[in-house]
């Protein structure tokens, strides 16, 4: 099922376009470990060129320039967009499964999520129009004020690999919708469905400099973006460290920063569950995208007097899930992106191990697996709130245990994080799930399941899982300037100073 990698250069001001240094990238199939294409390398000099395109396209003034279009302009372009991306799944999600391990299934369903993405804020643009000049009602008669949204300008959007281009997708759909000028730069360790996106505005006539693709290091091409002074703002999704990073370099200029950081997000399972329906949402919650989600429920908390039976049934889960290659029918869980990523995640299960953790399934490569970046679902007990596998975030398919007496135990035990990005609740006590909900110090909680995103609901975290909410109207005002504008109405003088013509 496999296809050839297109190969491509940047993506700057409507045109394709050789990285200035000319240096390309391996892409690195992490199913087979074969290097099977490459992408460019953008450095500073090439942020310069797409920095100026943007600016240019922003700025310009033609009758229908981009910023100051109607909504409904911009969404013609989101909504073709989406229906090439429609057009386009089956390749899409097959460059995904060769460039990052994706399962195909998995990988389908991310690209229908980027079409209805691009749809949903196509409506959101549409909505803008209605929202001009909306009165605000005043205490003074004699004035008058309205409410103008306009696009905060020039954009730079910096995504992770995980959901190589639904990632890119949550920034870049709001931010057109809005009417600003983007400048993407993809992770690189998988930007090859990024740059098919520059391709599909090609297509679908995107104006020039509206959208220009960067792909590079993140040293080399995504720290001059957040430093540039001609970007008005910085959108970043990936690790802590390099989040804080990115928001330094940005208050030196105080550019608005939104940041969707690290996170290891605690799923509370209480005694009442029926037990498999919790096992599957709990090992869903952890090992859904090869355990290579921000948001990943990692970190089990289970009441003592069902621990026993729900980890023996937990374990049968994880014994049962396929491990292969992302196109074999019915592959639930795919390699780790990288050799870096591999060794990380190991390195993280034989830490737990020498400071006396217990792995109870998994912690290797799958015996029937010789080559490929493969994990097996792992999962570690005999936790202390003090071990690494328990604090840090390990971005691979890993969960740790702990048991809990009582609620409060429980909350204490959840909210003990430096993280705060999700948080899973599963219990039959509606009540229950109601206190602890409110409880828990995360920007999303879900209740009786883990992981579940649609793109008409707020996504962010508290913590050091940094701050802002993405997706949802949420997601367009990121990429908004409010403006107050107030009128004074009255025919009579204002009155407040003594009138020269009476002295």
């Amino acid at each position: 099922m496999a296809i050839p990698i297109p190969s491509r250069y940047l993506f700057i001001d409507g045109e394709w376009r050789e990285p200035t240094k000319k240096n390309r990238i391996p892409i690195v199939n992490p199913s087979t470990e074969e290097t099977i294409g490459d992408i460019p390398a953008a450095t500073a000099e090439d942020v310069e060129l797409a920095v100026a395109a943007a600016r240019t396209a922003f700025k310009r003034n033609a009758g229908k320039d981009w910023a100051s279009a109607s909504g409904a302009h911009r969404a013609k372009y989101l909504r073709a967009i989406s229906s090439k991306i429609t057009e386009k799944k089956d390749m899409l999600s097959k460059l995904e499964c060769l460039d990052c391990g994706k399962p195909y299934d998995e990988a389908t369903w991310d690209i229908d999520d980027v079409a209805a993405c691009f749809e949903y804020y196509a409506g959101l643009a549409e909505a803008l129009d209605a929202k001009q000049n909306a009165p605000i009602t005043l205490p003074m008669e004699q004035f008058k004020c309205y409410v103008l949204r306009q696009p905060i300008g020039v954009v730079g959007l910096i995504t992770p690999w995980n959901y190589p281009l639904l990632m890119a997708t949550w920034k870049v759909a709001p931010a057109l919708a809005a009417g600003c000028a983007v400048i993407l730069k993809p992770s690189e360790l998988a930007s090859v469905t990024c740059l098919e996106l520059a391709q599909i505005c090609i297509e679908v006539g995107l104006p020039p400099g509206i959208l220009n693709i960067l792909t590079g290091l993140g040293a080399e091409a995504g720290a001059p973006i957040a430093a540039h002074p001609d970007v008005d703002k910085v959108s970043f999704t990936g690790s802590s460290a390099t989040g804080s990073k990115i928001m330094s370099s940005a208050a030196q200029l105080v550019k608005p920063v939104t940041l969707e950081l690290g996170g290891k997000s605690p799923i509370l399972v209480f005694e009442d569950v029926d037990l498999d329906k919790a096992a599957e949402w709990t090992a869903f919650g952890c090992f859904w995208t090869n355990g290579q989600i921000c948001s990943a429920t990692s970190r089990l908390l289970v009441h003592e007097s069902i621990a026993a039976a729900f980890l023996d049934r937990l374990v049968k889960w994880c014994k049962n899930i396929k491990i292969s290659d992302p196109f074999e029918e019915g592959c639930r869980l795919g390699p780790v992106v990288s050799k870096g990523q591999y060794d990380k995640v190991m390195k993280f299960i034989s830490t737990a191990k020498s400071e006396g953790a217990t792995v109870l399934c998994g912690g290797s490569r799958p015996e029937h697996l010789k080559t490929g970046y493969f994990i097996e679902p792992t999962i570690i007990s005999d936790v202390t709130t003090s071990m690494q596998i328990w604090r840090d975030e390990v971005f691979g398919p890993v969960l740790c245990v702990k048991t809990f007496s009582s609620e409060d135990e429980a909350m204490e035990l959840a909210n003990d994080s430096q993280y705060g990005l999700g948080a899973a609740v599963i219990s039959n006590d509606l009540e229950r799930c109601d206190r602890v909900t409110k409880a828990l110090q995360a920007g999303i909680v879900w209740v009786n399941c883990s992981q579940p995103c649609f793109c008409q609901a707020p996504w962010g975290g508290t913590k050091r899982s940094g701050f802002g909410r993405e997706l949802g109207e949420w997601g367009i005002e990121n990429y908004l300037n409010v403006k107050q504008v107030t009128q004074y109405v009255s025919s009579d003088p204002w009155g407040w100073y003594q009138s020269p013509s009476k002295l």
